[in-house]
């Protein structure tokens, strides 16, 4: 016992002398940065909140700052100090509710957390910090000083990304989960870091065309299997994969190779784990405290409290921060409609009417219009997107005109619609048309991003390809279809890793793709369909240069029921910029069959999913149609075409250039615009 009691006097010696190294002379913050703070405008906290490393009188240290309004104590514990919690006392920050100190001495790569005591029923807790920027790995949980330096080599993506992220421009984006799209399986059925994954992905992803990758939440998480939806890092990517400097290597190499990189963030709820913001000072500081706004009842998971100020300026930065030190092209804003309305996944009685009585989150809608201004604001070359799966009106409209701001929105109802026509037997599909058809109703109400994603092929949904009516090769040719229609449709892409090549399995997380299938015909002619299917759109402008306006697409012919086929123009700015589209639902050939065209001349066969080197059949036009002067659809000429089974082709017009021209100048002394 005397032992005992000598060496615990010997440490609280010691932590005494530590305690003493506590500077409290020092701040970053300003009487600025606390008024924006708690004003809701503060954009970047990261730079005054946390920890970093300083020098202060040729002495390097670490200043560490949080905000905890609700503590009695808060101290520093960490590997530097035993973690003892009485060695690193901070100091409360007027009456900010922060609180802060130096540790001189201290530098990079100290793993720490804050140790906090609270006024209330004396709840102790030790939590990481809110705005590190690096953290252990889990199930480790505690925050690393980080330096984030890095020489950055993409100067020239930077210049020239305003217009690959314009409305007009060309976007086709490939989704991948960082921790499953290759894995080391001779080590253990390990993922790749960020810098192994950095030279094969963009070689893949240049290879097939795709313009934009859009990873899976990188920011740290503490479960896995929620693909980083769940996220405990707001500041720090996660380090299964490496450290935040692996990561800008990643971002890098794909801007040196012309890819966009659009990052998934998640400001509609976050975890319940207790190292994490969730009760964070004895108090719901970060979450609502009413379980009817602050507990997501689908995902056992806590909702951000968007009324709070201090709250807004915490995801306002986060979100600044990745398209800032990330260099990221854009973010997905994840579960935007669990935001939106107060009775989310909640029965009657589970839920609180707003102020008027409604079922708006009327907090979360103004977070969101000036997440979306700040954004903007402060990188406009770059693209918000949502995930809003309800016909919210307005997502993707400027916010002074009562929209929501995003520059994107999903377009879920066209996948679940087409995804579930796809699914049927084509003896049905004529009784389902509409499934195809009804999206051009609203197609330009918003700015949208056509998706075949992640969730779309877990959870036993099965995999795109198995989703598929038929046999294999039907299958195939099903999954072909899809694709081009996909394509043809006015709204930019998105398609899931191994979607397209043809996985037979659905996603699992713990499992790389199989990318061994790719020695099988089928399937390296379903990525070559896709390789060409993302080099032609990109080459057509017609394909995507008015995606979000409706002189762009025509219908040529929507109502033929009974034989599953739809035919319709896309249209360019230039007069060239022509394209006719025929689709056919059904393992029967459509031979002689007409479609009305505006113009005359060849019509040359310029796409054809049917073709051999895909996996097709092989049937098509010799290479092209003559149009005749036999009006049909409303238009002076029209076309006599074979449209193979469950095959989609795209024709191009080559006609009388001379005729054309002198027709266009002709109609040219018309009123315009302008006029």
């Amino acid at each position: 016992m005397t032992q005992r009691k000598d060496r615990q006097s010997r440490d609280n010696s010691s932590d005494m002398g530590t305690a003493q190294q506590m500077r409290h002379d020092f701040s970053l913050l300003s009487d600025d940065d606390l008024f924006l703070f708690n004003q809701s405008s503060h954009r970047r906290l990261h730079e005054k909140l946390g920890a970093h490393t300083v020098t202060v009188n040729e002495a390097v240290g670490t200043y560490f700052a949080v905000w905890a309004p609700n503590a009695r104590q808060v101290s520093v514990i960490g590997n530097f100090n035993g973690w003892n919690r009485s060695a690193h006392i901070l100091r409360p920050k007027d009456r900010s509710g922060i609180w802060e100190g130096l540790v001189p001495g201290l530098a990079s790569g100290a793993i720490y957390k804050y140790h906090i005591v609270s006024r209330h029923r004396g709840y102790r807790v030790d939590k990481a910090d809110p705005f590190a920027f690096h953290a252990e790995t889990p199930p480790k949980t505690a925050s690393i000083v980080w330096d984030l330096e890095y020489e950055w080599k993409d100067a020239a993506w930077m210049e020239k990304r305003r217009r690959c992220n314009a409305l007009d421009a060309p976007i086709s984006i490939y989704e991948v989960h960082l921790g499953s799209w290759r894995r080391v399986t001779e080590e253990g059925n390990r993922s790749l870091s960020y810098r192994e994954l950095a030279p094969g992905l963009a070689d893949y992803v240049k290879q097939l065309g795709f313009t934009h990758v859009e990873f899976l939440p990188v920011m740290e998480h503490p479960f896995f299997g929620s693909w980083g939806y769940q996220s405990t890092g707001y500041f720090a990517p996660t380090s299964r994969y490496g450290t935040p400097q692996d990561l800008m290597h990643l971002i890098d190499y794909l801007h040196r190779n012309d890819i966009g990189v659009i990052l998934d963030w998640v400001p509609s709820h976050f975890p319940n784990d207790e190292h994490g913001l969730a009760y964070f000072d004895g108090t719901h500081l970060y979450e609502h405290g009413d379980p009817r706004k602050g507990v997501h009842p689908d995902w056992d998971s806590l909702i951000f409290n968007y009324g709070r100020h201090e709250v807004r300026s915490f995801l306002l930065s986060s979100a600044v921060f990745w398209l800032d030190r990330y260099h990221a092209d854009g973010l997905r804003v994840d579960a935007v409609a669990s935001m939106l309305y107060l009775d989310y996944g909640r029965k009657e009685g589970e839920w609180i009417p707003n102020k008027y009585g409604g079922r708006e989150n009327l907090d979360a809608v103004g977070f969101l219009r000036q997440f979306n201004e700040a954004v903007y604001q402060e990188h406009p070359d770059v693209q918000t997107i949502a995930e809003e799966s309800t016909a919210w009106p307005g997502v993707s409209r400027p916010t002074y005109l009562g929209g929501l701001g995003f520059g994107l929105k999903w377009d879920m109802g066209w996948m679940h619609d087409t995804l579930q026509y796809m699914s049927r037997d084509p003896i049905y599909r004529k009784y389902h048309h509409k499934d195809l058809t009804f999206r051009m109703i609203y197609a330009f109400s918003e700015n949208f991003v056509m998706p075949l994603s992640h969730d779309e092929v877990v959870h036993g949904k099965g995999s795109l390809l198995a989703k598929m009516s038929g046999d294999d090769r039907q299958k195939f040719a099903n999954l072909r279809l899809l694709l081009g229609h996909m394509y043809a449709q006015p709204g930019k892409k998105l398609i899931f890793m191994g979607g397209e090549f043809g996985q037979w399995r659905e996603w699992g997380h713990d499992d790389c793709l199989e990318w061994h299938l790719l020695q099988y015909a089928p399937h390296s002619g379903l990525r070559r369909w896709v390789e060409d299917l993302n080099r032609f759109y990109r080459e057509h402008p017609s394909l995507f240069q008015s995606d979000c306006d409706q002189a762009g697409f025509e219908w040529i012919d929507c109502n033929d029921v009974e034989r599953s086929v739809v035919s319709l123009l896309r249209r360019g700015r230039s007069e060239d910029d022509l394209l006719a589209i025929a689709c056919n639902f059904t393992p029967t050939t459509q031979f002689g069959y007409r479609i009305g065209v505006p113009r005359s001349g060849l019509w040359k066969e310029v796409m054809n999913s049917d073709a051999a080197e895909y996996g097709g059949s092989g049937q098509g036009n010799l290479g092209g149609v003559q149009a005749r002067p036999v009006p049909l659809h409303d238009r002076p000429y029209s076309l006599t075409v074979t449209i193979p089974p469950l095959a989609i082709v795209f024709f191009e017009n080559e006609g009388d250039r001379t005729r054309d021209s002198t027709e266009h100048a002709a109609g040219s002394d018309r009123p315009g615009p302008d006029t």
